[in-house]
């Protein structure tokens, strides 16, 4: 069975190529964890994220965006304490300020989903990968939406981590052409 070459042989990455990434989605909360460990990935391994996903879900409250957003400094500086977790602060800091910003969109009555889905018309955009070496590290449409974000007053979403978080949540699909899930995620 053919893989995306980043999956490598780790079960764990693997598991995450094979079930989770590039899946289109449209959850909110979901869509808020996702753009949690993409900002936590910066400048780290997504293997590193992984290892720590259970106990990212514990200190983050399963993500719940309405928890994350009433996080204050007590909770901060236990955040920081936490060795099962990425000890940054600014990205501990970005998360809540994050989940504050989705819910003035969610207020005003546009859903995470809708504005993030929006920039596509609602559609999957398929970059057609041949190999690992054509995958950007970001795109005019990664530097659209890092921009907007930014001028909502959304913290550490750069282009870069804004790209990833894309791909992740199948608003962009960069699987690999000759990857099985590449053929799944087409299918209409």
């Amino acid at each position: 069975m053919e893989r995306c070459q980043w999956a490598g042989n780790n079960e764990k990455m693997q598991h995450y190529h094979d079930t989770v990434w590039g899946v289109p989605e449209y959850d909110d909360q979901r869509l808020f964890r996702k753009l949690v460990l993409d900002m936590n990935q910066a400048g780290l391994s997504w293997q590193t994220i992984l290892n720590k996903m259970t106990n990212f879900d514990l200190a983050y409250e399963q993500f719940e965006i309405e928890k994350v957003a009433q996080f204050d400094t007590v909770k901060v500086e236990a955040l920081m304490q936490d060795a099962g977790i990425i000890r940054n602060r600014r990205k501990i800091e970005a998360a809540i300020n994050n989940a504050q910003k989705i819910i003035e969109m969610q207020t005003a009555g546009l859903s995470f989903a809708d504005y993030l889905w929006g920039f596509t018309e609602h559609q999957v955009v398929d970059n057609k990968i041949s190999t690992a070496k054509d995958v950007p590290a970001k795109t005019a449409l990664s530097d659209q939406i890092a921009k907007d974000l930014k001028k909502r007053g959304f913290k550490f979403v750069g282009s870069t981590t804004i790209y990833a978080f894309l791909q992740a949540v199948g608003i962009v699909n960069d699987h690999e052409q000759d990857c099985f899930r590449y053929a799944e995620l087409t299918k209409n």
